[in-house]
């Protein structure tokens, strides 16, 4: 039985994503001044939304905005990802989703790490996209062979991160002490490196190849590329960043702003320009790598909801042959996408989260004419209320898009798609877990809590919900 003198995952995990972002913000102090943006707006939002602020409180997402953090690394092999894997664990992170960049021309696969439950997210809903390189779309063989033997040279975590975890994993826990030296140890596995690890020639091919690839191979470990704040108006962010000289990116990435917002929508600043020394000596040149985001969270998707999302995406995309900018036809598209929440939930496009109304769990009456025990009749009768579940994921296009516009915004590469989903879980050391499966557990866990509380146990949603 674990101690109870062990510290919580969830509070290793705030501690973590603390020391991160006290990290980030010395390394890249235009982080300091994002928070800071950010921070303003939130505030001017909810002075200014005092029924949607009520509703934020009533869902438990406010508690949580000022510490919300995501943020991404990029791994070199497997060895890494399946470190990784164990380490993040003992912080109640666990892979979420696969993401295959391969179609938009980056040549990695990811998934997320972040917590699942609804209290751990409530606690703290910390996720770090983790990339994989993948060597194997590197067209030029000598290349690939050179950057695989330059990577099995690095280990990332030190000894005493990897000690520590696996002291976790045999005991159950950490105590204080040993809690505290984990964060200060992985912490500093995402420090920025400015000495390079390869030659100056080294660094110009595998950056030819790509760029990226070049990030992942020529340094001693996977620095932080960015952190993530939350914010609750991000066209006013964009709106923003030039007048607090921060260089933003052309546009939005995500869906068109809507009055219920879905899924993600993120912007960034350009990546910094940062000296580097190359192994040569007196070699000096320079790398862009380390950049800041934005990120508005909207309500999570059904698989119904989520096809019709990628199909308007796709037709936005690929144009309409009038020469339409981009932003215009994306709108448009999405004018197909309801915008009311009891559509949303009629038509199985969203997941909800449900709760009794304030004092609803009296009177027999307040139930329905028919007796209430369905679902619909009781939101109908007022005894329930029906909350969006906020999407705790990412998008891989709007992923794709932030990595290429902070590699140079110009280069593109065109590989096929190449999922390749079982060989990223071999090299994880386990399955990725089902984002739509998580938020479908979710939606149930709540419908089921408040039909056992109006002893309609029995009772089942009429709405269809898959």
């Amino acid at each position: 039985m674990p101690s109870t003198s062990f510290v919580g995952a969830d509070a290793i995990r705030t501690q973590f994503s603390t020391a991160m972002s006290d990290m980030y913000r010395q390394e890249v102090p235009q982080y300091g001044t994002l928070l800071d943006l950010v921070a303003g707006i939130n505030r001017d939002w909810l002075e200014a939304h005092p029924a949607e602020r009520a509703a934020l409180e009533a869902a438990g997402e406010l508690d949580r905005l000022h510490v919300e953090r995501h943020g991404a690394i990029r791994l070199g092999t497997a060895q890494e990802l399946a470190q990784a894997c164990r380490v993040f664990a003992v912080m109640g992170m666990q892979p979420v989703g696969y993401y295959d960049l391969s179609v938009a021309g980056v040549p990695v696969h990811s998934t997320a790490f972040r917590p699942v439950g609804d209290e751990a997210l409530a606690a703290n809903p910390f996720r770090l996209f983790t990339s994989l390189l993948r060597l194997d779309l590197v067209a030029d063989p000598l290349l690939r062979e050179q950057a695989s033997e330059t990577l099995a040279r690095r280990h990332i975590f030190s000894e005493r991160a990897l000690a520590l975890t696996a002291r976790s994993e045999a005991q159950g826990g950490l105590e204080v002490a040993e809690a505290q030296e984990f964060v200060a140890e992985v912490c500093g596995t995402f420090r920025w490196h400015s000495q390079a690890t390869v030659a100056a020639d080294t660094y110009r091919q595998l950056h030819d190849a790509h760029r990226l690839v070049a990030d992942v191979v020529c340094f001693g470990g996977p620095h932080i590329n960015h952190l993530t704040p939350r914010t609750l108006d991000i066209d006013a962010a964009q709106r923003a960043m030039p007048s607090r000289g921060i260089a933003a990116k052309e546009v939005v990435e995500g869906p068109p702003p809507r009055r219920h917002p879905i899924l993600l929508r993120q912007t960034s600043f350009k990546a910094l320009v940062e000296p580097v020394h190359f192994t040569d000596a007196a070699s000096v040149g320079s790398h862009t790598a380390r950049f800041g985001e934005i990120e508005q969270r909207g309500m999570a998707l059904t698989r119904k909801g989520r096809a019709l999302y990628d199909h308007l995406l796709a037709t936005a995309r690929d144009g309409d042959g009038t020469g339409t900018a981009y932003e215009e036809r994306l709108t448009r598209a999405f004018e197909a996408f309801p915008d009311d929440l009891d559509t949303l939930r009629q038509e199985g496009l969203a997941f909800f989260r449900y709760r009794l109304a304030d004092g609803a769990a009296s009177p027999p009456g307040r139930l329905g004419a028919s007796g209430g025990r369905t679902l619909d009749a009781l939101l109908a009768s007022g005894a329930v209320v029906a909350e969006p579940i906020t999407y705790e994921d990412f998008l891989p296009v709007s992923a794709a898009g932030i990595f290429q516009s902070n590699l140079g915004g110009t280069e593109q590469r065109s590989y096929a798609a190449n999922a390749a989903q079982a060989a990223f879980e071999r090299d994880l050391g386990r399955a990725v877990l089902d984002e739509i499966a998580l938020y479908e557990a979710a939606q149930q866990r709540s419908i089921d809590a408040v039909l056992a509380q109006l002893g309609h146990c029995a009772a089942r949603p009429e709405t269809a919900l898959a």
